[in-house]
C-alpha cells in the first residue's frame, strides 16, 4: 500500500517535473511604428485546437514602449503547437520551439507584434485639443473688444486708467449732468440755494446707489 501511494505521487508528479518555463518577448507597435502602450497581450486558439486551450486566457501587458514578456509552461509533449498572440482583436500566430528558448541566451524566444491599425487619438489629447480651440476662441474674442474699444477716444482713456465721470439726472429739467456738476447746474441753470442744491444732488446721488445696489 505504501509503494503504491509513492508511485501515485510520482506519477502525479512527473509531467510538473518535465515542463519548463517558456517565454515570449517582443514588442508591440501600430502601422505608424508607434508603440502600443499599456496594452494587453493574451493567448487565443484556433476552434478546434484542444492542445493549445490550456494556455488560452494567459496574458500580459506592454510597457510604456510597447515591450512585453508572456510566460507559460510547456513540455516536450507540446513542442510544435501553434497558439494565437491578440492585441487589439489582431491575432498573431506563434509556434512553440523548445529547442530555440533553450538554446537562447536570454532564455527567451522573440516575436514582435505590429498592428495593421493606426493609435485612435486618445481622450486626454481629445480634451487638450477642446482646451487650446476654446483658448483660442476666447482670446480672439477678448482682442476683438479690446480693439473695438481702443478704436473711440473714450475707450483710449479708460485702457489708460482714465474714466469718465458719473452723469446724474436734473431732476427740474430731466437733463444729463456730471455728477460733480450737478450742483453748480442747480444753481447757475435753476437760480436755486446753495444749501438747497446740495440737499437736492444729495439725494439724486443716494437715489442712484440704491438702483447700483
Amino acid at each position: 500500500m505504501k509503494h503504491l501511494l509513492w508511485a501515485t505521487i510520482l506519477l502525479l508528479l512527473t509531467p510538473l517535473a518535465s515542463a519548463e518555463t517558456y517565454r515570449i518577448s517582443g514588442k508591440a507597435t501600430y502601422a505608424d511604428n508607434s508603440a502600443v502602450s499599456l496594452g494587453y497581450v493574451y493567448v487565443n486558439c484556433e476552434q478546434g485546437a484542444f492542445e493549445c486551450y490550456q494556455y488560452r486566457g494567459t496574458e500580459a501587458m506592454t510597457n510604456a514602449y510597447g515591450e512585453f514578456t508572456m510566460v507559460i509552461d510547456a513540455d516536450s509533449e507540446e513542442d510544435g503547437i501553434e497558439i494565437l498572440l491578440t492585441l487589439k482583436g489582431e491575432n498573431f500566430t506563434h509556434i512553440i520551439d523548445l529547442s530555440k528558448h533553450q538554446n537562447s541566451p536570454e532564455g527567451k524566444v522573440y516575436q514582435n507584434l505590429k498592428l495593421q491599425q493606426n493609435p485612435t487619438a486618445s481622450g486626454v489629447m481629445m480634451g487638450f485639443g477642446c482646451f487650446i480651440v476654446l483658448f483660442v476662441v476666447a482670446f480672439v474674442s477678448v482682442l476683438l473688444r479690446t480693439g473695438s474699444r481702443l478704436s473711440t477716444k473714450r475707450g483710449r482713456l479708460e485702457f489708460m486708467g482714465y474714466r469718465q465721470a458719473k452723469q446724474l439726472e436734473c431732476p427740474k429739467c430731466k437733463e444729463m449732468v456730471f455728477q460733480h456738476e450737478l450742483v453748480k447746474h442747480l444753481i447757475v441753470d435753476h437760480d436755486l440755494d446753495p444749501l438747497e442744491a446740495g440737499e437736492i444732488t444729495g439725494m439724486v446721488m443716494r437715489r442712484s446707489w440704491s438702483e447700483e445696489e
